[in-house]
């Protein structure tokens, strides 16, 4: 008798941890692609500050920052600051579904990041958030 080799992923998705492995590996890739274009190194704890700085985007009546509608603990639903529409926790360990499409996570970035800094992201600034999204 022999016994065929099974594929760490094969393993992982049939002990129901597919989802997170593929999280995780979205996430890389995301780091990945900031690099490439002349990033890093990325620090979840420079997420974690930019995070929480307020800005004053030119023609906002108030100051804003990611806290403003994401909240502090990303591990918990926040909520729109405009519209009070629910969003989902962010971070990967409860909610497995963040960084697995990139067009999603570019197209957030592209939105939130106009909406609270007044501008685009750099891909430093989208490579520490994702480290910090991804250490919670």
């Amino acid at each position: 008798m022999t016994v065929k080799p099974i594929s760490v992923f094969a393993l992982a998705v049939g002990l129901g941890l597919g989802t997170q492995l593929v999280s995780a590996a979205t996430g890389d890739d995301l780091i990945a692609t900031y690099q490439g274009q002349g990033a890093g190194p990325f620090s979840a704890a420079a997420g974690a500050r930019a995070w929480t700085t307020k800005h004053q985007p030119e023609g906002a009546g108030e100051q804003r920052s990611c806290v403003t509608c994401h909240g502090t603990d990303l591990t918990k639903p926040g909520k729109h600051a405009t519209t009070g529409k629910p969003i989902e926790p962010l971070a990967v360990s409860a909610n497995s579904e963040r960084l697995t499409d990139p067009a999603k996570v570019e197209k957030w970035f592209g939105r939130n990041c106009r909406w609270t800094l007044g501008r685009d992201c750099t891909p430093q600034e989208k490579g520490d958030f994702v480290r910090y999204i991804q250490s919670l």
